[in-house]
């Protein structure tokens, strides 16, 4: 049985999670643990599945404490002080869709083995359930944003400025804790859709340039220095600079990674060429896309930072959960009275195109056999998560996505993306039947 993507457990809310489902996992989570800490982000589904969480986790003999609504590395943080916890949210996904990720007391979610555990004890009704007289109890703790906020300010310090930022949580988690962090840092903060709905009415929770025209707006119209947005748990964070333009995740994992010092750095596979051009005194790991993986490479060669071009940056000095409070801190905190925008045009531009075509679940394996056949000829290949091929001056991978049913392709060279993209397109079109953009 298969239940975790790349990003936990997600699907489509009583369909692919269900409370049972729910239920079950929280009975295999509690096995071996006595305390755990639970939280969710704005979803309708939210309250639903956390108490069926909650149930199997108390059925376990596991004592629960629930932080209510807080952003997912707010809970990540928390965890540090129990054995488990767990955060119900789909994150990025939309409004009809929920999940379940758990973490360890580190802040780095479930590692793989972790994953198959659960996966083979909701398999096989492998629980453990407590006595009448053992089973959990239940308690809030009402100071989770209250710690977040305190060990981000703790670690960024105070600014020489007050920058005027505009922030977009997105109707998300974000709302209870980033717009009071900006202020308490003395940022002059205007804040956008930051009113907790777990229905996401002002746009997509997936903070990316198409879903964010209101904040780039916003930011020139306002003057600002910069714009922040959020996903629906907070993990993410993305940028607009001074000039009311977008800027790109391989972009802020370069401005991330330039200034935090380290000799080595993770990223997933779809990665830019950007960053390797952008540090050439430090090495640049790749891993598998899905934060989880990356988390787990830092931890093996003690990287000092990592991150995903979608919006997510860890830095373990806080946790291996990616954080995007401190993210928007900390990029508040490299801009200083400088301009984002000049920072942004320092970096070397390359052209990258990317897409995602759709295809179920059950065929993902049968297009990928396909296609890895056709492009194993073009250079040389990576199969750490996917297809990856080095071609000359550029490389392009191909992917099944590990929480939605797509075939995803990115392309980047140093010219001529769109004959290599195109060529790619045709190829993975064969296989299923689609067309690309």
């Amino acid at each position: 049985m298969k239940l975790f993507g790349s990003s936990g457990i997600r699907g489509l809310t009583n369909v692919d999670v269900t409370p049972q489902l729910a239920l079950n996992v929280g009975k295999a989570a509690g096995k071996g643990r006595s305390r755990a800490v639970i939280a969710r982000d704005p979803r309708v589904a939210g309250i639903m599945i956390e108490e069926a969480v909650s149930a199997g986790l108390m059925s376990a003999g596991v004592d629960v404490t629930r932080l209510g609504v807080v952003p997912t590395p707010t809970l990540a943080y928390a965890a540090r002080n129990f054995d488990v916890g767990v955060m119900i949210t789909a994150s990025h996904n939309p409004a009809r869709d929920i999940g379940i990720k758990l973490w360890n007391p580190d802040g780095m979610a479930f590692d793989s083995r972790q994953q198959h555990e659960i996966e083979q004890a909701v398999e096989v009704d492998g629980y453990s359930l407590a006595d009448w007289d053992r089973i959990g109890i239940t308690s809030d703790y009402e100071m989770g944003v209250e710690d977040h906020i305190r060990v981000i300010i703790d670690t960024v310090g105070p600014l020489e400025t007050a920058p005027k930022v505009v922030l977009d949580c997105g109707s998300g988690a974000g709302s209870v804790i980033t717009p009071l962090l900006l202020r308490m840092m003395g940022c002059k903060v205007l804040a956008l859709n930051s009113q907790l709905d777990g229905h996401f009415p002002a746009r997509d929770p997936e903070p990316k340039e198409a879903n964010l025209g209101l904040l780039m707006r916003t930011v020139q119209d306002w003057g600002a220095d910069m714009g922040i947005a959020h996903d629906g748990d907070a993990d993410r964070m993305m940028a607009v600079d001074d000039m009311g333009r977008f800027v790109g995740g391989d972009q802020l994992l370069a401005i991330f990674a330039s200034r935090e010092d380290a000799d080595s750095i993770v990223v997933p596979v779809d990665t830019s060429m950007v960053v390797d051009d952008a540090l050439p005194d430090a090495k640049v790991i790749r891993s598998r896309v899905g934060d989880v993986y990356v988390a787990e490479a830092m931890k093996k060669i003690g990287a000092r930072f990592g991150g995903e071009p979608s919006g997510s940056w860890i830095f373990p000095r806080l946790s291996f959960c990616p954080d995007g409070i401190y993210a928007a801190a900390r990029l508040i905190e490299i801009v200083g009275s400088g301009k984002l925008s000049e920072m942004v045009d320092e970096l070397p531009v390359y052209q990258t195109r990317r897409t995602g075509t759709a295809c179920s679940n059950e065929r993902k394996s049968e297009v990928m056999a396909a296609v890895y056949a056709e492009l194993s000829s073009l250079g040389e290949v990576s199969d750490i998560d996917g297809i990856r091929v080095e071609v000359d001056g550029g490389w392009v991978l191909v992917r099944p996505s590990g929480t939605e049913p797509k075939i995803r392709i990115t392309a980047e060279s140093r010219s001529g993306v769109d004959e290599l993209f195109h060529a790619v397109c045709r190829i993975v079109n064969s296989a299923i039947g689609s067309t690309c953009d």
